[in-house]
């Protein structure tokens, strides 16, 4: 009896972690991504988003909120902000370091953020790291290559191509 009885609260015990091995888990699948969008910075004028980068000194700090398009045209379709700083960082050249977040609040990517940070040489094309994401791009890493494709002394636009892995 006294066996049984072991036995029988052996099982009660072991009951618990039996149901735990039977629980599945599931795992996520990695996606990759290509966005190619445009960031577009107004200098001066009523829809002014930030100071000129352009002019900066070694030192100087500087904060935007800048429009993301779909397409170079300024009136092609907001999908979302630039929201960011940039640090002249460079007592040589007017290299920068920055730091971005693309919100998107339209269109596919409604409600996801990514995270960039990196140089950004004086001139030509400029790669950075992808950090983060959020929502659609959530636990996105990979890079983006950006060029400016036009600039003006009141503005100017710079294409950004995305390729992420995300989950």
């Amino acid at each position: 009896m006294a066996m049984s009885n072991s036995l029988y609260l052996l099982c009660l015990l072991l009951l618990p972690f039996s149901s735990i091995s039977a629980v599945s888990t599931r795992t996520l699948e990695e996606k990759q991504t290509h966005i190619k969008l445009y960031f577009h910075e107004i200098i001066s004028g009523p829809s002014e988003a930030g100071p000129n980068l352009a002019s900066q000194v070694f030192g100087d700090i500087v904060i935007f909120d800048s429009a993301l398009r779909e397409g170079p045209d300024p009136s092609s379709k907001l999908i979302g902000r630039a929201q960011g700083t940039s640090i002249s960082t460079s007592q040589s050249d007017s290299s920068i370091l920055s730091a971005i977040y693309f919100v998107f609040t339209h269109g596919r990517y409604n409600g996801s953020t990514i995270a960039i940070l990196g140089r950004v040489p004086a001139s030509g094309t400029a790669e950075r790291t992808v950090i983060e994401g959020s929502g659609l791009f959530r636990m996105a890493r990979g890079y983006t290559i950006s060029n400016v494709v036009n600039a003006s002394i009141d503005s100017f636009i710079i294409e950004f191509n995305f390729h992420l892995l995300h989950y």
